[in-house]
């Protein structure tokens, strides 16, 4: 473990349960269960500040919400200090760099929001903008540099990408304002490189992960590669949109789900060694090395996990894996074994009903 930090705290959100768990990760990836704190019905998306002393909660049912808790450094307990309303139901949301500002991404509504936050951490509760993207915005992050932002489209198979002012708060779509993904993909989360050099991003209906370098002086992407997070032999099938897409495809929906790729989140390794990408349909995870010098990843394992795991976390120590399912009444922490990228579990804890989402932080 990083020996700057005295202590690791694991944060899941638990939609049905409308609340949020907390447990304390010791040196050895074990977990001391504590205390659960309230927030709101399909509590899902959460993210922490860069000075790791506030937790930020989405709430997806009206009245959307974001709720702020402050980081007990001792014990890792939420106190909820501030709550300001939301434009919309939002599944993904995250801070810029200087934690002023909080950006959400609407699956319903295809727009993003820009919130600004005060030195205090209270979200202000008006956004600054909030901006039509391409269809069902799943996804909103930025780089290491604050400068850029990107915004899978479910719907329209684009990553839309934009310059941001971190001055003024404000986005404006870079040129091309978009990248293309390949028809029915279905883009869906992504991450950064540690080093910032390189994109993964996963797509929901096929389970492929597509790698771009970034470009640090424009904030454009190139597409380089594109991988199966699938495990071979799998007999899943490409999906179909879920939720509201579903109601507004001009197809109606006549096949059963049960064989359909449902990909769902991607995270990377701090040190970047390791990617890993979750599937639902098969409840797997998929680790991946990279190659540092190129970003190209391979396939070392696949595992079976928790029911349908929508959400999972890498320690910042880059040792363990902790993962949610949201038919699951139990979180797994597993070891990432550095030498051949598998998975070892090294034990399961209860956790609320409908889990999705995973935080964790070194304090």
């Amino acid at each position: 473990m990083n020996t700057s930090y005295s202590k690791t705290f694991v944060y899941v959100s638990s939609a049905d349960d409308a609340d949020i768990g907390t447990y304390e990760m010791l040196s050895t990836g074990k977990l001391l269960v504590g205390t659960r704190v309230k927030a709101a019905p399909l509590v899902m998306p959460m993210a922490i500040d860069s000075k790791r002393q506030l937790l930020f909660a989405g709430s997806r049912a009206a009245p959307y919400t974001v709720f702020v808790y402050r980081i007990n450094p001792q014990n890792g307990a939420l106190t909820l200090f501030d709550s300001a309303p939301l434009a919309e139901s939002f599944p993904f949301i995250s801070l810029d760099k200087t934690g002023r500002y909080l950006f959400s991404a609407s699956y319903r509504s295809s727009l993003v929001s820009v919130n600004a936050i005060d030195a205090d951490g209270k979200v202000e509760p008006h956004p600054i903008q909030t901006v039509p993207v391409g269809q069902n915005a799943h996804c909103v992050r930025i780089d290491a540099t604050n400068q850029f932002v990107f915004v899978p489209c479910l719907g329209s198979d684009e990553l839309t990408q934009f310059k941001f002012d971190q001055y003024k708060g404000r986005l404006d779509l870079n040129t091309p304002g978009a990248q293309s993904a390949a028809k029915g993909s279905g883009p869906r989360h992504f991450v950064f490189s540690p080093d910032n050099r390189f994109v993964y991003l996963l797509c929901e209906l096929d389970a492929t992960i597509t790698t771009f370098s970034l470009d640090q002086r424009t904030g454009l992407l190139s597409a380089l590669w594109v991988d199966s997070a699938l495990p071979p032999h799998s007999d899943l099938q490409p999906g179909l949109p879920r939720g509201p897409a579903v109601a507004t495809n001009t197809q109606p929906l006549i096949r059963s789900l049960d064989k359909d790729i449902w990909a769902a989140d991607v995270r990377i390794t701090p040190d970047g060694k390791f990617l890993i990408a979750s599937e639902r349909t098969n409840s797997t995870l998929t680790v991946f090395r990279v190659e540092p010098q190129s970003g190209k990843i391979s396939q070392t394992s696949h595992h079976e996990t928790e029911r349908q795991p929508r959400g999972f976390n890498i320690d910042p120590s880059s040792q363990f894996v902790v993962v949610t399912g949201e038919l699951s009444d139990t979180i797994s922490v597993y070891r990432l074994e550095p030498e051949t990228g598998t998975l070892l579990l090294i034990e399961k804890y209860p956790t609320g009903k409908a889990s999705s989402w995973v935080e964790i932080v070194n304090i």
